[in-house]
């Protein structure tokens, strides 16, 4: 039950867990995390890489993410999850925790006190649109507006993370009263985040990355915005699967009506 600090050497063990849980190795995802996150693990008694991890990103001092929790399938109903998920909590100190969690996790999420406050869906496939004519590239003096407009939303400070965008992501598109990023995953392109003043600038963003990257893209919608699901079915993304926004030890900071797309889920 030995919890350890993770890092970058550990980053095959943790694609082998994932595939061991029927997830994808998620190479970009997991390299991205190690370098704004905290990752934790427990090594396997046997051995055998890691019998289970999760993830503590914090921003600022008022809001952390907690993911990628996973236990190995031999290790499953001994108490790893919330051994690991007790050690993030308190590391976290007084910030608000937020999480996605799927319907097999959320019971563990709610024993801990935490509690529901949306539904994120995944939808997926080749965007079907034309280009809007609204958005550009992101150029480096952007970046300036890019981070005040995010912490305005977000209610907190991410800007270590946003910084990486350039670098990390396919590509990076603003628009008036907005921004759009997206980034390349183990089967599909994730657009996120997506930040904008209403639905059509964020229609915009989303549509003109989708054009740009080609091939098979994901969104991440919160169901409050039920105009952009509509919308998003009617251009090809569709499949959803659902999972849980859940918040512990306050409200979410910010005005999240804003934040059409997260990053990933894995980081709000």
């Amino acid at each position: 039950m030995s919890i350890r600090r993770l890092t970058l050497d550990d980053l095959d063990a943790c694609g082998r867990l994932a595939k061991d849980r029927g997830w994808l190795p998620e190479r970009p995802k997991w390299t991205l995390l190690f370098e704004v996150g905290e990752v934790y693990g427990i090594d396997a008694p046997d051995g055998d890489g890691l019998a289970a991890t999760n993830v503590l990103t914090r921003y600022g001092g008022d809001h952390a993410v907690v993911s990628m929790v996973l236990t190995a399938s031999r290790y499953t109903r001994r108490g790893l999850a919330r051994h690991l998920m007790e050690h993030v909590l308190a590391q976290a100190g007084d910030r608000v925790v937020s999480l996605h969690a799927t319907e097999q996790g959320r019971p563990l999420y709610e024993s801990l006190g935490f509690r529901t406050v949306g539904r994120v869906a995944k939808l997926t496939g080749v965007f079907r649109g034309e280009p809007s004519g609204r958005t550009r590239p992101a150029a480096e003096a952007d970046l300036g507006g890019i981070l005040a407009l995010d912490a305005e939303v977000f209610g907190t400070d991410r800007s270590a993370l946003l910084r990486r965008m350039p670098g990390f992501g396919e590509a990076v598109r603003v628009a008036e009263g907005g921004f759009g990023h997206c980034w390349r995953n183990d089967d599909n392109v994730v657009i996120g985040p997506v930040v904008a003043r209403d639905e059509e600038t964020a229609r915009a963003l989303i549509g003109d990355l989708a054009s740009d990257v080609g091939g098979e893209v994901r969104v991440d919608v919160d169901l409050t915005h039920d105009g952009l699901v509509r919308w998003a079915g009617e251009h090809g993304l569709g499949d959803p699967w659902e999972t849980s926004l859940m918040v512990w030890g306050g409200e979410l900071p910010g005005d999240r009506s804003r934040q059409f797309l997260p990053f990933m889920q894995a980081l709000g």
